[in-house]
């Protein structure tokens, strides 16, 4: 599903990201796991388009994507990945219920008339089917990550990329969105790459890839 071969990203001045190999099969659930600043989050948002690499291949879903135009991974990742955020970057003027079918309007997958069904079936599978019509302000912080769950999980994406989705969360609320997380992943086949520091966190996906020292400073 996802393949990063010989990748270089320049960050800044003698700073190199450099992944020699990493490899993540189709519905695997892998943890990005390492200390801040060691190159998770690069390693996530070159996979994603978000980041263009300097050298190196990456394929994602079969396709290399490191060549793609800006608008066609745009188009790629409406299609194909869903986004977890440790922020949860939901729209606060809209309800729960509207944040879901947001997610599937800017996706463009799904056939309009089916908006509806779709979010409210993902928004009982996480829970909420009782929070429809609530706007984030007056959600827990764990709602508000089964929301944005829900919204990434809405499209039947082929990967899910998660950046520290329980960082903003207690250790109970985590250990439930982690649960919610793994098992909707498994039910629906989808890869999930999830970055943490928390090696807790990174031991319960059956897969950690160490991304220690993957940001190295220049030798000259």
């Amino acid at each position: 599903m996802v393949l990063l071969e010989h990748v270089k990203r320049r960050l800044g001045p003698g700073v190199t990201f450099y992944c020699d190999h990493f490899h993540a099969a189709p519905g695997a659930r892998v943890a990005l796991w390492g200390p801040s600043g060691c190159g998770k989050s690069t390693l996530l948002n070159l996979t994603t388009g978000l980041l263009r690499a300097d050298e190196g291949i990456i394929r994602v879903d079969g396709q290399e994507i490191q060549d793609y135009s800006e608008s066609k991974q745009d188009a790629f990742r409406g299609e194909r990945l869903g986004f977890v955020f440790q922020t949860f970057n939901l729209l606060a003027p809209f309800t729960a219920f509207q944040n879901v079918i947001v997610g599937m309007r800017f996706a463009d997958v799904i056939p309009s008339k089916e908006w509806k069904d779709r979010a409210h079936t993902m928004l009982e599978k996480v829970g909420l089917s009782h929070r429809l019509n609530s706007k984030p302000g007056i959600l827990s912080v764990g709602e508000r990550q089964r929301v944005a769950i829900a919204r990434a999980l809405v499209n039947k994406p082929k990967l899910i990329v998660a950046d520290e989705p329980t960082g903003s969360l207690d250790p109970k609320t985590a250990d439930s969105v982690m649960s919610l997380l793994l098992a909707l992943c498994e039910e629906q086949g989808t890869t999930l790459l999830l970055v943490t520091h928390d090696r807790g966190i990174a031991e319960r996906l059956p897969k950690i890839f160490d991304c220690t020292d993957m940001v190295k400073e220049d030798q000259s």
